[in-house]
């Protein structure tokens, strides 16, 4: 177990040789994030969407000294059309905090919305700015006297961008494609010894994600099957999942994150409020504990001049 608790140290330690960035979170309910990491997506809706998530990563996870290292993810993002625009604005903020390590991402981003087939496609570029921190006195290296791995409290901030491509077909089928921190902006020296360059590095990371409405011929029970692949070329993560809802009010489903944790989940719907939970299991082989995540989610219905190609969110199903 005390190997186990020394994981996350090595790691981000290892890290920090060359330049300290680190893996963008992935949540359980992913279809719901879209606006943050995708800015295609911003506005394709009827109205403005507002959203928060949290999600606690491992609970209950500490180091050997008793410090609670467990990750822990909150997001905010919100995204509405403006027609004047011809597409829509997005907005995110989130906090991730793993260890001693805390990052601050604010992403505003435009989505430019045309035909294109029986669908819409979005896209999109959004401004990123990271407030990145992380306090290297907390931790513990074998050799103390190693002037590469930086000292104390550092903090910086990183300016970058992010592009994406969202197309959607009326309440039947999506597709989306994006990249975060395009740039990988780099930040200042960590260290003033000249045997280092270690800094904070903007994580590049591609996603890949879709989503199918398969309609029942009860029309009460809709099923919508998944996907959403992430990389930052040096790991990739890979969700498949699927909800089943029920009379468009509740809805029961799972996801498989592969090798790392496969997940229930449940939620239910009051007027335009959704509320949802998840759990993630362990399947990594190693004694930690489960992942919780809630989710809830709002839509301002707009009165926008309808036509017959403006249709309501895939994600309020």
């Amino acid at each position: 177990m005390h190997k186990l608790r020394y994981i996350l140290t090595i790691i981000i330690i290892a890290i920090s040789a060359a330049a300290v960035a680190q893996q963008a979170p992935m949540f359980t309910n992913y279809s719901n994030s879209y606006a943050c990491v995708n800015p295609g997506f911003g506005g394709l809706s009827d109205g403005i969407n507002v959203m928060g998530i949290y999600r606690d990563q491992w609970t209950g996870f500490k180091d050997a000294n008793g410090n609670a290292v467990t990750p822990r993810t909150m997001l905010f993002s919100g995204d509405m059309p403006i027609k004047l625009l011809h597409g829509g604005l997005s907005l995110s903020v989130m906090n991730d905090k793993i260890a001693f390590e805390d990052n601050i991402n604010v992403n505003l981003g435009y989505s430019f919305h045309m035909d294109l087939g029986a669908g819409t496609l979005g896209m999109g570029l959004a401004f990123s700015m990271v407030n990145r921190s992380v306090d290297f006195s907390k931790y513990e290296p074998l050799n103390p006297n190693d002037h590469i791995i930086p000292s104390g409290e550092q903090s910086d901030m990183l300016l970058d961008a992010n592009i994406g491509l969202f197309w959607q077909i009326p309440e039947t089928f999506y597709i989306g494609i994006s990249a975060t921190n395009l740039f990988e902006s780099k930040g200042k020296n960590l260290s003033s010894s000249s045997e280092t360059s270690s800094s904070f590095v903007g994580d590049r990371t591609f996603y890949l994600m879709a989503g199918y409405e398969y309609q029942f011929n009860n029309p009460l029970f809709v099923l919508m099957p998944t996907m959403c692949l992430m990389t930052d070329i040096a790991s990739t993560q890979v969700n498949v999942g699927a909800k089943l809802f029920y009379n468009n009010k509740i809805w029961f489903g799972s996801n498989y994150r592969y090798q790392e944790s496969v997940a229930l989940m449940a939620g239910f719907k009051i007027k335009d409020i959704q509320i949802s939970y998840s759990y993630d299991i362990n399947t990594m082989g190693i004694a930690v504990q489960g992942s919780h995540e809630v989710c809830v989610s709002y839509l301002f219905k707009m009165n926008l001049e309808k036509s017959p190609r403006i249709y309501r969110s895939i994600r309020y199903l």
